[in-house]
């Protein structure tokens, strides 16, 4: 795989949290940020710990099972590094990131790594989706939806997490994040993010869940989900919740 000229953020992600798979322009790229908003490492550490304590309370009910949308780069304690007895689809848009997620798991019989739209659960190779998410519809897994709903307006994200609620089985777990305002008061980083980009107040967050219904530890920020001990001090850029899909 020749050496991308774009820079990715999921590159960029997996150098803030220490790990391999990156290359200069996501370094420079990385730097940029940096410079605009300050010390992203310690905010990514901590988005990554909570995505592994939510897989683990995933995994402590039984969930043997993750679909995973947006999945950036399958290393540095993403999901099946995590949930050692589970199988995991990892999924994302971007086709590089799909072939480096490709060959680091190369080896792998428990995950797999292909295209997947969050917002049409239908661009999912079935192929890949029954072997990696074998109860899909029909018993309890777990959906990893982290890093997007900053992406998608209100009503996108409201009518895919609904889509997704209406295909898992009764008993499956949501794990979410949503951006806070923490980059109004960093106009230049914000201007990086692009257009799409959508902070919310916390108000807003728990209405977009729809049917999905928080666990109760609520929606908070990040480094306070179920901490293992003292929470992080981290800026508050991210708030999450790990949410269930009810019996209809």
């Amino acid at each position: 795989m020749g050496e991308p000229d774009q820079p990715s953020t999921a590159r960029m992600i997996d150098f803030w949290l220490g790990g391999a798979h990156h290359f200069p322009v996501d370094v420079a790229a990385a730097g940029a940020f940096e410079q605009a908003y300050g010390p992203c490492a310690p905010v990514f550490r901590e988005l990554r710990e909570f995505l592994g304590r939510t897989v683990r309370a995933m995994a402590a009910h039984g969930v043997d099972g993750f679909l995973v949308f947006g999945a950036g780069v399958p290393t540095m304690g993403n999901v099946h590094e995590v949930a050692t007895d589970a199988t995991v689809l990892y999924t994302d848009v971007d086709p590089v990131t799909i072939r480096l997620g490709q060959s680091i798991l190369a080896g792998s019989d428990r995950a797999g790594y292909g295209f997947g739209d969050a917002t049409d659960i239908g661009t999912i190779d079935p192929a890949q989706l029954h072997r990696f998410v074998p109860g899909w519809g029909r018993r309890p897994v777990g959906v990893v939806f982290l890093g997007l709903a900053a992406f998608l307006d209100d009503a996108t994200l409201t009518r895919t997490l609904d889509e997704l609620y209406a295909g898992a089985a009764p008993g499956s777990l949501l794990a979410v994040d949503f951006d806070t305002e923490e980059l109004a008061g960093h106009p230049q980083a914000l201007a990086m993010m692009g257009p799409q980009f959508r902070m919310r107040p916390p108000a807003a967050f728990a209405p977009l869940l729809g049917r999905w219904a928080p666990t109760a530890d609520g929606i908070v920020p990040v480094a306070q989900w179920r901490p293992e001990g003292p929470p992080a001090q981290v800026p508050d850029a991210f708030h999450g919740v790990l949410a269930t899909r009810g019996g209809d």
